[in-house]
C-alpha cells in the first residue's frame, strides 16, 4: 500500500485564512545543501498570519506555505552535509514552507533541538529568542542592573524578552493587557507587571522602577503604546521598535532631543543577511541557554494541522497568554 503524501498548507493568492487549503506537497529529495525534515509541529506568530495575508513589509512570491519556524526530525540530508543526520531531531526557521508536514531547508537554518524542550515549545523558540536576544544585547545594549519595559509581556517576543532580560541581570517589568498575561510575565521572571490599558499607565510603570525612567523599551506592540512607552524613558534610554500590530506610531522629534535618546528599530531578519556571522553566533548563544533549561517559550494552545484556519485566527487574535503551534499527526 502506498504511504499517504505529505501534506502543505498553501494559498495561490495571499490573503485571510480563507484562502487557504490543504494540499499533498511532497518536497522531494533535499539538495546537496539542504536536509529534509519531516517536521511534528510549527509555531504560528502574528508576523506568519500578516505574511500570509500579504501584509507584511515584504510580501512573499506565490503560492505560498506560511510558517516561519518547526521542530521535527531528519528524513534525508544532502550531499554535503555534516554534522546532521537521519533521526535527527531539529529546529528550523526560515521565511514560509513551515505550515506543512515535510520541508526542504538549507542546513545553514536547521539546528539540533534542545533536549530541554519539548516539540511544541521548540517549534516556538528560534524566532522569538533570537529577537529578543538580537534586540537587547545588540541593539539595545541592556546591561545589568538597567530597568528593562517590556511591552506585550505576554507575546511571543515580549515573553522571550521578559527572560532575557532577567538572564542579563535587568530589572524587568512587563506590560500586558490581561491578567493571565500579566501572570504568564510574572511565571518567565517579570519583576513587577502593569496593566496595559490602565488609565494610570506611566504612573504605575513609574511606580513599577521605584519612581524612575526605564532604561530600554522593548516595543512589539506600536499604535497608542509607543508614545506613552517613549516618554517613560530615563536620560541616555533606548526604545526598541520590534513591531507595529497595533498600528504605525507617530513620536515627536522633540522627545529624543529632551531625554537624550534613541529610537532604535530591530529587524531580525535583515540582521541575518547583512551580518550572518553575528546572527549566528546570537542563536548559537540562545539555543546553549535553551538546552541548560534557562530559556523556555509558553504555549497557550495546540490545534491539529486539519484545524489551521483556527490557529491562524487564534494567532491573529493575539489574545492569548502564550504562543499557538499547529501540531502534524
Amino acid at each position: 500500500m502506498t504511504a499517504p503524501l505529505p501534506r502543505a498548507v498553501r494559498a495561490d493568492e495571499l490573503g485571510p485564512p480563507e484562502n487557504y487549503v490543504l494540499v499533498d506537497h511532497d518536497p522531494g529529495p533535499p539538495s546537496p545543501t539542504q536536509v529534509r525534515i519531516s517536521i511534528r509541529a510549527a509555531g504560528i506568530s502574528f508576523v506568519d498570519v500578516l505574511t500570509a495575508g500579504g501584509g507584511y513589509q515584504v510580501k512573499p512570491p506565490v503560492p505560498f506555505i506560511p510558517g516561519s519556524e518547526c521542530v521535527g526530525v531528519v528524513e534525508a540530508v544532502g550531499a554535503e552535509i555534516t554534522g546532521l543526520a537521519v533521526g535527527d531531531k531539529v529546529v528550523a526557521s526560515g521565511w514560509g514552507g513551515m505550515f506543512a508536514e515535510a520541508v526542504n531547508l538549507p542546513a545553514r537554518v536547521v539546528r539540533k533541538m534542545p533536549e530541554a524542550l519539548s516539540f511544541e515549545e521548540a517549534a516556538v523558540f528560534p524566532v522569538s529568542y533570537a529577537t529578543a536576544w538580537h534586540a537587547l544585547v545588540d541593539r539595545g545594549r541592556l546591561a545589568a542592573g538597567e530597568a528593562l519595559l517590556v511591552l506585550g509581556a505576554g507575546g511571543a517576543t515580549g515573553y522571550a524578552a521578559v527572560q532575557i532580560g532577567k538572564h542579563l541581570g535587568a530589572r524587568v517589568i512587563g506590560s500586558a493587557s490581561s491578567e493571565e498575561k500579566r501572570a504568564l510575565a510574572i511565571a518567565g521572571g517579570a519583576d513587577a507587571v502593569v496593566d496595559a490599558r490602565g488609565g494610570d499607565w506611566r504612573e504605575a510603570v513609574k511606580a513599577a522602577n521605584e519612581g524612575k525612567g526605564v532604561d530600554v523599551v522593548f516595543d512589539p506592540v506600536g499604535g497608542e503604546a509607543t508614545d506613552p512607552a517613549f516618554r517613560s524613558l530615563a536620560w541616555n534610554g533606548r526604545h526598541l521598535v520590534i513591531g507595529f500590530p497595533g498600528g504605525i506610531a507617530a513620536l515627536r522629534t522633540n522627545l529624543p532631543l529632551l531625554k537624550g535618546a534613541s529610537l532604535v528599530g530591530v529587524d531580525v531578519r535583515q540582521f541575518g543577511i547583512f551580518e550572518p556571522e553575528k546572527s549566528e553566533v546570537n542563536r548559537d548563544t540562545v539555543f546553549a541557554l535553551a538546552g541548560e533549561g534557562k530559556l523556555r517559550p509558553a504555549v497557550a494552545r495546540t490545534y491539529n494541522l486539519d484545524d489551521f484556519r483556527a490557529a491562524m485566527e487564534d494567532a491573529a487574535a493575539g489574545k492569548s497568554a502564550g504562543r499557538v503551534v499547529l501540531v502534524m499527526e
